[in-house]
């Protein structure tokens, strides 16, 4: 009976998230809060986190995951790891309360694309039954490079080495995130690497770069700083937001957003994390600006 009322997957009317998913749960998870006050998520979110090797994407995620646990518990999680390192698994599993489906480094590629198709198929059936799905994946780029490896060759070859057939699938997976009308969500946030050294992976990135409506940029001169989250800020930001955000409050994250453009990277991080280390909440913080 259930089966019989529902409507396809691709049949689903997509929209902009519209609806807020919360990160922000105490006064010393500083990522979350920031990332609520200027890359706000929605449930239906495709978002891309963009970084550099050793910037703290691991743990992004992970707390993005222990977050949405903490302040939405309706939401069915799934953190996708392909062509990870075996102990960062393992790290994974014990640090979030979330499904944690894995393909390690030592895993052939056609079993990386075996294992996001299965994720990525579950999750759009359970958005057919109007839940609403988070899937956290690291990363599209050994994702895209799987694939690269499984396709069968096109005879045209991207710079790079990238078959130009390769990226439909990884495209259409990024691309399945989406707000249904209908009832039920897909969120999508998953991470791009960028200055590894290849010119592959720059590729892909290039080819995912427009497709998100969410981006995060990491910055390794913070990281290497020690400035935690190494978030970029000027860089970063979310679609129409103003679905996200109530005015008073939109209005406020602008004119910050406007004091913070002619800061470095580093220095406006730097500014953002001392302002809101004096205050308990987003909130709070906001009310203070306008003083």
């Amino acid at each position: 009976e259930l089966a019989r009322e529902k409507i396809l997957f691709d049949n689903l009317t997509p929209l902009y998230p519209d609806e807020r998913i919360r990160l922000e749960t105490t006064p010393d998870n500083l990522s979350a809060r920031i990332m609520d006050l200027m890359t706000p998520i929605g449930k239906g979110q495709r978002g891309l986190i963009v970084a550099p090797p050793r910037t703290g994407k691991t743990m992004l995620l992970q707390n993005v995951a222990n977050s949405v646990t903490a302040n939405h518990p309706e939401i069915h999680k799934i953190v996708l790891l392909i062509d990870e390192r075996p102990e960062e698994v393992t790290d994974m599993q014990r640090s979030v309360d979330a499904e944690v489906i894995s393909s390690t480094f030592d895993e052939p590629p056609h079993r990386h694309v075996q294992v996001a198709e299965m994720v990525i198929e579950k999750a759009k059936r359970l958005v057919e039954h109007k839940l609403d799905v988070l899937i956290l994946l690291d990363s599209i780029t050994r994702l895209a490079r799987a694939y690269n490896a499984v396709v069968p060759p096109s005879g045209k070859i991207l710079s790079g080495g990238l078959d130009s057939n390769a990226l439909h699938k990884p495209k259409r997976f990024f691309g399945a995130a989406r707000n249904v009308e209908e009832g039920g969500s897909l969120t999508i946030i998953a991470t791009a690497l960028i200055d590894t050294g290849s010119r592959m992976d720059e590729v892909i990135f290039e080819e995912f770069k427009g497709t998100g409506n969410m981006e995060i940029h990491l910055d390794r001169k913070l990281a290497d700083r020690r400035v935690f989250p190494a978030i970029d800020i000027n860089r970063s930001g979310t679609r129409k937001e103003e679905l996200l955000l109530e005015e008073a409050d939109l209005n406020r994250i602008w004119i910050l957003r406007k004091l913070l453009a002619p800061l470095t990277p580093t220095d406006s991080m730097e500014f953002l994390l001392e302002k809101i280390k004096g205050t308990k909440d987003n909130k709070e913080f906001l009310a203070s600006m306008s003083q």
